[in-house]
């Protein structure tokens, strides 16, 4: 049966996985960006830079399977640009012409926008009718295949509350941030809902199974 799943979605050691003032210059908010230092050496994360080389190991192997079986990515508007209020119709995506997802991507958003397509299979869905909504459309698309949460922390915490996500791979990367967008904060009960099944931990990151209760 198709879950719905969160993959290598990291988080500083007190739990923000977003710093304040995100923008085009700082798309992770201010000092955020060490988030993704146990990504960026990984053999995965070379490849899909056009870079050779890399680290394999612990991380890269939890790096390569982030797609696996993956057939629809949800993410909110913060994830999907910087901008706020109405949209830039100019802007689609940060991540260029062939974004890395290669299949349908549904965007949380409180403002219509029309759909497009990219290169590489990728095509943009605005849904504006809540996160349920969104898990329908995205579980149509995938065709039998799970579908990702890719971000950012308001939306994971969403489905959370909601106890719609059936497995959380997070990494916590050992910085302190102090501020910025909490995961877990608002969260009460989400003990009573899901508990972690695997701990395994590298140099630079801790991987952390987290899986719904019973499931």
């Amino acid at each position: 049966m198709p879950k719905l799943v969160v993959r290598c979605f990291a988080v500083s050691m007190d739990g923000f996985s977003a710093g304040p003032n995100q923008r085009l210059e700082e798309p992770f908010g201010d000092g955020a960006m060490r988030i993704m230092n146990w990504f960026k050496p990984t053999k995965t994360y070379c490849a899909m830079v056009g870079l050779s080389g890399g680290e394999v190991g612990l991380d890269n192997d939890f790096a390569a399977k982030a797609d696996d079986n993956i057939g629809a990515t949800i993410m909110g508007r913060h994830m999907f640009g910087p901008d706020r209020g109405p949209w830039d119709r100019n802007w689609r995506g940060w991540w260029g012409d062939n974004p890395p997802y290669h299949h349908p991507v549904f965007v949380l958003c409180h403002q219509d926008r029309e759909s497009f397509a990219l290169q590489g299979g990728t095509d943009f869905t605005f849904v504006t009718n809540g996160i349920e909504a969104a898990l329908h459309q995205a579980f149509v698309a995938a065709k039998g295949k799970d579908v990702r949460i890719g971000g950012g922390p308001d939306t994971v915490r969403q489905y959370l509350k909601a106890g719609l996500i059936d497995e959380l791979h997070l990494v916590q990367v050992p910085f302190l941030l102090g501020h910025g967008e909490p995961l877990f904060q608002g969260l009460d009960g989400v003990e009573d809902r899901y508990e972690c099944v695997e701990f395994q931990a590298s140099k630079a990151a801790s991987h952390l199974k987290i899986v719904r209760k019973g499931s």
